[in-house]
């Protein structure tokens, strides 16, 4: 650990507060997209538009905030993250239109672009090791019983008030802005580096094999998570078994159930085997439980296999952000988290696109067997690029500006 246990507790709640207010945006909105699009006369293909429109910006603005954040320090980029994300919401839940509700959530997703990554980035400022492994596991098991959480409590206030209702906790961000400016210390980092050596820092990072397997896996796995899951999944169970809002937000936290044992326990897991092997069984279950989610024919094997597709979750996420994270130089540590972060949005953006033409198409079922493909390349890219376990991580921007010279 890098700095005493007394000034690293205040940090772990507002890493979770983070965690959790990046995560609302879709997941109170996943349960209600068909009664949104009820109430705007939308098509179902229209919901991979409601759910890209707010992971677009962050392809742009997470490599952008990460800059900054090394730059200027963590204080000052989090807050207005966090500020705008819950300014963002309040539009999100009064939105007269469908057009104005897509814009809404577009400045939803300026804010939500640095939430993720930052909050892995003060996990990895104090901590090292196996301790980091730890929290990174727990921060990502909070995040699982959240998304348990929020799903059933959105469907249920839906069920009971409107979608409306359902949406108002995205306005608790501007909340959590407060709590990161009276929880954070002001001032820049103690090592100072131009822009140019911190682009060129950034780019030796991402010549690093296990950060560049990890970005590449998490542009595929969000795409999997936000398309087959979030935009497909919904109308699914409106279509095939007819579920309301809170019934679809029951199904939607079950896999939650399973995502948080696997991550609270990924520390002991780790120590065990490896970072490789935990992502190849990962995406191997990752496989098989959306083959079930898209064959089932009844709403018991449907939810084996979401609870299946938890387990996989649960566990791969977190070890491809440890993965970047061990092998991240300290002053590029927000940077390469940033880079992540864009790659995963990218693949936010793009997978809702494509299961809205699936959607469109060939229906439902066709979507979600559409993840069992992305996550078998998966198992392919970890077993063609396994990651480094304990290797020495990649030198910092000034140690290498240091041998470069003459």
């Amino acid at each position: 650990m890098r700095e005493q246990a007394g000034a690293t507790r205040p940090i772990l709640p507002l890493v979770f507060v983070t965690t959790l207010t990046s995560i609302m945006g879709n997941s109170l909105l996943a349960p209600l997209i068909p009664d949104i699009l009820e109430t705007f006369d939308r098509p179902d293909g229209s919901a991979g538009l409601l759910v890209a429109a707010a992971s677009l910006p962050g392809i742009a603005m997470a490599p952008i905030i990460g800059l900054l954040a090394d730059r200027f320090g963590r204080r000052p980029v989090l807050t207005p993250c966090l500020f705008v994300f819950g300014l963002a919401g309040v539009f999100v839940a009064t939105a007269p239109t469908f057009e104005i509700m897509l814009i809404a959530r577009f400045c939803l997703g300026l804010g939500a672009a640095g939430l993720v990554n930052l909050a892995i980035v003060l996990i990895s400022d104090h901590f090292d090791g196996d301790e980091r492994t730890r929290w990174i596991g727990a921060n990502s098991g909070v995040l699982t019983v959240a998304l348990a959480a929020f799903p059933v409590v959105s469907g249920a206030i839906a069920s009971a008030f409107g979608w409306r209702w359902a949406l108002a906790p995205l306005s608790l961000g501007v909340f959590s802005a407060l709590f990161a400016w009276r929880t954070l210390p002001p001032g820049r980092p103690e090592v100072q580096v131009s822009l140019r050596d911190q682009l060129a820092g950034a780019r030796i990072a991402f010549t690093d094999r296990t950060i560049l397997t990890s970005v590449i896996a998490a542009a595929v796995s969000f795409a999997v998570i936000f398309g087959v899951f979030l935009a497909a999944l919904p109308t699914h169970l409106d279509d095939e078994f007819g579920l309301d809002a809170w019934g679809r937000g029951i199904v939607f936290g079950l896999p939650a159930i399973t995502s948080s044992i696997a991550a609270f326990n990924l520390g002991r897991i780790r120590r065990r085997v490896g970072a490789s092997t935990v992502a190849i069984v990962s995406a191997a279950a990752w496989t098989g439980s959306f083959l079930l989610l898209g064959l089932a024919g009844s709403l018991v094997v449907l939810c084996v296999g979401a609870l299946a597709y938890g387990i996989a979750e649960g566990a791969l996420l977190p070890t491809l952000q440890d993965a970047a994270m061990s092998r991240a130089p300290a002053d590029q540590r927000a940077a390469v988290m940033a880079g992540w972060t864009a790659m995963a949005r990218a693949g936010q953006t793009t997978g809702p696109l494509v299961a809205g033409a699936l959607l469109a198409g060939p229906g439902s079922g066709a979507a979600l067997l559409s993840g069992a493909v992305g996550a078998a390349a998966l198992v392919a890219l970890f077993a063609l690029r396994p990651f480094s376990d304990g290797a020495t991580p990649t030198p910092t921007t000034d140690e290498t500006t240091k041998k470069a010279a003459p």
